[in-house]
Order: structure tokens, then sequence, then C-alpha cells
């Protein structure tokens, strides 16, 4: 049994990384922290933990309580991990990270998009970005692990094999995303308020989110990336429009899909156009493809649960690489429904 600890676990993503370890038969939860919650019960905040974590506290960050643990996930607001990090790394050999801080390899580029300097660069190349789908063999080789954000997976997961195998152009890609309202956090805001998510559909981050150059690294193709607000609590449904390179067919796409994913274990290609709800609680993503003979775009189309695959079941996933653990360990491939 490994002992692995989380830092921020009070969030909605630790909090899923809680409900999955609970069903981990390798990894045991040992230190859980959480400073806004610190001094109460995991089960006083989430009662649906209650049956698994019955006397767990979320405590205070310490980083000489990582001393002796076999991993640990971080879930912290992005910016924090990178101020924690090299401390952190000084106490556990595996870490896996879930905010943006160590997914961009260029800290340029980070400043650009962030608008502040990293605060630990040297640490960059430590991190293996975490979508092991793509990127398995250097998740493998890594003991840093930055876990892929949730639509940068779907994204990623849509184009970068069509991209890799010269079926789509690599510029030109429009990517347009509707998530639920748990992205945000648990944090009161304005925007998921009931009164206004409710009954509601909008796009936000025009031009400017911060997802892009993620994505944009993770299929190794310039998109314009669109994100929408959809009145539900998980989920994300991700779009995606390319220009074919050469003839193409929705039988071509759907057949390099096939070849691609297949034999990936939290992968779903299928005929027929995919859906939120048959992700909800799994860390299984389903995509589809069309080729549109009469306007001449390629579309794909990937739905994942952005709380899973799209967070925490993604980290567990790469954790189990690190671990040397079955990668489908304590993960569920099957939503629940209705």
């Amino acid at each position: 049994m490994h002992r692995i600890g989380i830092v921020g676990a009070s969030g909605y993503t630790g909090a899923e990384l809680l409900r999955l370890l609970a069903a981990h038969p390798e990894l045991e939860v040992a230190w859980a922290t959480g400073d806004t919650q610190a001094g109460n019960r995991v089960a006083a905040l989430y009662p649906s933990l209650g049956a698994a974590y019955p006397s767990l506290t979320f405590s205070e960050y310490d980083p000489a309580a990582a001393e002796g643990l076999d991993l640990v996930f971080c879930g912290l607001p992005h910016g924090e991990s990178q101020r924690l990090m090299p401390e952190l790394r000084k106490r556990v050999d595996k870490v896996v990270d879930m905010a943006a801080d160590f997914r961009l390899r260029d800290p340029a580029v980070y400043r650009q998009w962030y608008g502040e300097a990293h605060q630990c660069s040297d640490l960059l190349d430590d991190f293996a970005y975490g979508l092991p789908e793509l990127f398995r063999a250097d998740v493998v080789a890594a003991d840093a692990v930055a876990a892929a954000g949730c639509y940068p997976t779907a994204a990623a997961l849509a184009l970068a094999p069509l991209v890799a195998a010269g079926a789509i152009g690599s510029d030109g890609i429009i990517v347009d995303a509707a998530s639920g309202v748990s992205g945000a956090g648990r944090g009161l805001k304005h925007t998921t308020h009931f009164g206004t998510a409710n009954e509601d559909f909008t796009a936000y981050g025009l031009l400017d989110h911060r997802h892009t150059p993620e994505i944009e690294q993770a299929s190794r193709a310039s998109v314009l990336f669109t994100p929408h607000l959809a009145p539900m609590t998980r989920g994300i449904l991700a779009t995606c429009y390319a220009h074919p390179l050469g003839m193409s067919s929705t039988a071509a796409l759907l057949e390099l899909l096939h070849a691609r994913y297949d034999a990936e274990p939290f992968v779903v290609v299928s005929d027929e156009p995919p859906s939120t709800k048959a992700t909800w609680g799994s860390n299984t993503a389903h995509l589809t493809a069309r080729f549109d003979a009469r306007t001449g775009w390629v579309v794909v189309l990937c739905a994942i649960d952005n709380l899973v695959k799209g967070a925490s079941g993604q980290a567990i996933q790469c954790a189990n690489l690190l671990l040397d653990l079955d990668e489908t360990a304590g993960l569920p491939k099957v939503g629940v429904y209705p």
C-alpha cells in the first residue's frame, strides 16, 4: 500500500480525488490539507465522503508532513503550486500537480498568458505533461507530472491523432467547448450562482483563455479556442473544426481514431455523437468525427467529465504510472446513468 498526500484537498478536485482514492486498492490517503478548512473533518464539508473518511481532518500545509509519503497530489489554485514546489520536491519523490503551473514548457508563454513570471521555471523540465494517451512514455519516465487541464484534455484527444497522421492541417483550427459549473471550483462566483448559470449558456474568455497555449502544445496545432459555460454540474463537450489535408471521409477519420485509441482503456470511439452524461463520474473520454463534403470541414468531438478525466481521475491515472501500478487501478470506466 502506498501512502499519499493531497495538498489542497478541500476544493472540488480535492474532493473528487478523495472519492476516487477511496476505491483505489493500492493508495491510502495519509495527509489532506485545506488551509481554509483546517481542523474541520472532511465529512463535515463533504458528507458524501463520510463513509470512506469518517475521521480524516483537513490540516494546514506543512511541507514536513510530506516526509515518508510515496506521492503527493497538489490540487491548489493556479499560481500556488510553483511557490511551494521547490521545498515539496525535497520532501517527496513523486508529485502530481493538477494546476497549470508546470504544464507549459516555455516560461515566456506562461508569462504571456498568465500575466506574471513563473516563480520556479528551473523545475519545468522536471515535469512530464500528464495526458497518458498522448504522452505516456514521458509520464512513465518522470517523477513529477503536471496533469493536463480539462479543456486541453478534450481538445487534444480529439485533434492530436489527426494532426499527427496528417489528416488535418495544424492551423486554422477552431475549438468550441462547453463546461459545467464545477470547472470554476468551489469558491463563490457570480457567474456560477444558480440564479446566474441556470437556463443560461454563455461564452467567456474570448480570444485569451489561458488554456489556449496548452491546447496548442498538446495537439501541436494553432487553434482559436472559445469556452462556454453550460447549465450543468459536470462535463465538457469539445467540438473541433479543422480543414483536411487531401481527400477525406468520415470512415477514414473514424478509422484513424479507432487505430489510435481502441487499445486505450479510457477512450471510446463511436459512430454516435458523444454525450457529457455518458461520461459522468468516469475517467473515460468519448469521441467521434465527421467529414462534411459540402463545406470541406472536418468535425471532431470529445466529451469528458471535467472533474475526472479532466482533473482528478487523470491525476490518479498518472500517479498509477509513476508508482508502476496498473494504470486503470481505482478508476471507473463506466459513467453514472441516468
